[in-house]
């Protein structure tokens, strides 16, 4: 079962009142804590502990969807995806020490640009928008994530 990192964006109205709407995606726009305590959970639960429940993020709508992606006791493998993983601090290290081996995809720069934009148009930002956005927040974003590679068991470089 895949069970994102991307369920934990915070609301848009909680974003609103903290000001950090504008920069949606950054690690202090997540709730670190709900994620690290549901991979806690899901690290613990055991034969016929009952279903677990993970929220999935919506992007046509901008929002999460608590308790949509159901995590049966009995699945062999959870996969987890994040940006934040590798961070050393907050709640990222809580869950980081919970998943057995991490792994840092790393694609070229003009792949992962183009791959944003056009993300960001699918979803209905204009073409100045969407560059507007993966130039400025998301790129801010990548520079982070990207000094937390050193952290992960396997370096992926996409081509």
């Amino acid at each position: 079962v895949l069970v994102p990192m991307d369920g934990f964006h915070l609301a848009n109205e909680v974003l609103i009142d903290l000001g950090r709407l504008n920069r949606k995606g950054a690690h202090d726009t997540f709730d670190d804590g709900g994620y690290a305590r549901l991979i806690a959970s899901l690290r613990a639960q055991r034969g016929d502990d009952p279903v677990i429940y993970a929220p999935r993020f919506r992007r046509e709508i901008e929002e999460s969807i608590g308790s949509s992606i159901p995590v049966p006791a009995a699945v062999p493998l959870v996969v987890t995806e994040g940006n934040y993983l590798l961070m050393e601090s907050n709640a990222w290290p809580a869950a980081r020490d919970l998943i057995d081996e991490v792994w840092f995809l790393a694609p070229h720069n003009e792949v992962r640009h183009q791959r944003l934009v056009a993300r960001h148009e699918a979803y209905g930002k204009s073409h100045a928008e969407a560059e507007f956005w993966a130039l400025g927040s998301d790129e801010r974003n990548a520079e982070l994530i990207g000094s937390t590679a050193r952290r992960a068991e396997r370096i992926l470089r996409l081509t």
